[in-house]
């Protein structure tokens, strides 16, 4: 309970100036002056919201500790997550490209394999035989009659299954890479965010201190200035609950001054009967000021001499002339903590912000690890093992197109050769029938010759000679005969086959004066020089051998 023995504590300690006597005022400006008091009680509710915001900055800072540890833990994990994952990506895209890559070439080398080999099957449907190699009722047949295609087919069968087998695959993995990206694309949306949140909790930190803050920094500048607010704001709410008490002990002063004047008792109890809840309340740190006021109302008057009642009204006067300022003192007070905690707040928001960001960032990285990584890793793989066996097949396949290509080939430059090997024969047999036409006319001439000197020597001589002395000096002189037998088989040629058959094959001795042209000798066909001649020229064009 205050009274004017207690005045020690009012208002009036906040001055220096001596007391001085003055006439004693009326009851009505002791009324007012308690209205006064009564209305500045009213600063309670700052008192009240002082104690809420230190409270809640209070818990402000607790939740700002737990979430700056939380996101300096994950950041020191997220930094070597994300480069592994980038890793990871730029791995997974260097198989595709590099198997896109082979895989491409490899199907030019088969497109170009292929085209050729098309080429030279055109070329020996274009290839007809000569009628002249073929039996006389045989239907015109080009060089790609006595070609089997089916190896060919089989082939392309053989290499589509491959292309096809890998076309699939790659086309898993470029679903699977497409995925991939767009996990990553969403983890870039949530880092976008996370460095919109670190850049404004910079900014402010980077506003509030006199040097630059850095990124990760910021929430660690954050924190330094959050206690001091804290500590700014408990001594505010102290030196408010201080001022809102010396309002109090003015108010008691003023209630215990109107009673103590002919006629204010009822005026007192009439101005205090309807004090606002906010007054009746209590709470930390602030003071019970119902319980004193009932205290006060309730209390029996003491006695009081005329010079203490002077000295108690001389301090309330002088207290109502601060009273207006005490308020206005604890409004500023009140309005500086509203800002600091705004700040608090701030503070607190962009560092939960980042711990936000930073735990989407996470959430993101730790699914994409545990769930979907290993899939889009085991794709690469699997598309890596596909290609390996499919390329080996394609290459094999290749080294197929390629000695067929050459088989085919080498078919139309045999046909080119044959056509020149005829030329050569016919040459040859030409060469022979002038041997023979020549070797015969001699053999003629020296016939006739010694068929002339044998009758000179029977006219000169035969008269002399008895005709037994030789049997043979009148015969006629010999004469020779050429048989064409067939040639059989070359020697090598007879040396595969079965002996009875080489046997089979040996020539009879030549008849004198006697010329075989029958159906057992070698029949060459007869070419127009054309033919030989294009012959020629297409061997020369493939670069083939010439005899």
């Amino acid at each position: 309970m205050a009274s004017s023995q207690s005045s020690s504590s009012s208002i009036s300690e906040r001055g220096d100036e001596p007391t001085e006597q003055k006439s004693m005022p009326q009851l009505e400006t002791l009324i007012s002056h308690l209205l006064a008091a009564k209305r500045s009680l009213s600063s309670i509710n700052h008192v009240w919201r002082a104690n809420e915001i230190v409270t809640a900055s209070r818990s402000a800072l607790e939740e700002s500790v737990v979430s700056s540890s939380r996101t300096n833990f994950l950041r020191r994990g997220l930094n070597t997550q994300l480069r592994l994952l980038y890793n990871v990506r730029a791995e997974v895209e260097e198989i595709s490209s590099r198997g896109r890559h082979e895989f491409e070439e490899a199907l030019g080398s088969l497109d170009a394999a292929d085209a050729r080999l098309r080429n030279t099957l055109d070329l020996l449907r274009e290839t007809i035989v000569d009628a002249s190699f073929r039996p006389k009722d045989e239907e015109s047949r080009s060089l790609h009659d006595f070609v089997d295609e089916r190896g060919v087919e089989e082939l392309h069968g053989a290499m589509k299954n491959s292309i096809d087998r890998t076309n699939t695959a790659r086309g898993d993995l470029d679903t699977s890479n497409r995925a991939f990206d767009d996990e990553l694309a969403s983890i870039k949306q949530a880092l976008r965010h996370y460095r919109s949140a670190t850049k404004m909790a910079s900014s402010r930190a980077s506003a509030s201190s006199t040097s630059s803050a850095s990124v990760s920094d910021s929430d660690l500048l954050a924190l330094s200035e959050m206690p001091g607010m804290l500590q700014s704001l408990e001594t505010h709410a102290q030196e408010m609950a201080s001022l809102l008490e010396s309002l109090v002990c003015h108010f008691d002063l003023c209630v215990t001054a109107v009673k103590h004047t002919e006629g204010g008792g009822a005026a007192a109890r009439s101005i205090t009967g309807d004090m606002p809840a906010e007054v009746q309340a209590s709470g930390d740190g602030i003071p019970n000021i119902g319980e004193e006021i009932n205290a006060n109302l309730n209390a029996p008057l003491d006695p009081m001499s005329d010079q203490e009642y002077q000295e108690m009204v001389s301090v309330l006067m002088k207290d109502a002339l601060e009273a207006e300022d005490v308020v206005m003192e604890i409004q500023d007070r009140i309005s500086e903590m509203e800002s600091i905690h705004e700040q608090v707040n701030v503070q607190r928001d962009a560092l939960l912000s980042v711990s936000n960001a930073t735990l989407d960032v996470h959430r993101h990285l730790s699914t994409l690890a545990s769930k979907r990584l290993p899939r889009y890793i085991s794709q690469a793989h699997n598309f890596t093992q596909v290609w390996n066996e499919e390329n080996e097949r394609i290459n094999s396949g290749l080294g197929e197109l390629s000695d067929l290509h050459s088989l085919y080939e080498g078919f139309l430059n045999a046909y080119d050769s044959l056509i020149l090997e005829v030329a050569r024969r016919a040459h040859v047999r030409a060469r022979v029938e002038k041997v023979l036409h020549d070797t015969k006319r001699k053999l003629n001439q020296l016939h006739d010759e010694d068929v002339a000197a044998r009758e000179a020597f029977r006219v000169e001589q035969g008269d002399f000679l008895p005709s037994d002395i030789w049997p043979g000096i009148g015969r006629a002189p010999m004469q020779v005969e050429f048989l064409r037998v067939s040639g059989g088989q070359l020697p090598a040629l007879a040396e595969e086959q079965d002996p009875e058959q080489t046997g089979a094959e040996t020539c009879p001795e030549p008849k004198a004066g006697a010329v075989d042209d029958n159906a057992n000798g070698e029949i060459i066909p007869d070419l127009p020089k054309d033919m030989v001649e294009q012959a020629y020229e297409r061997l020369k064009a493939r670069g083939g051998n010439f005899f």
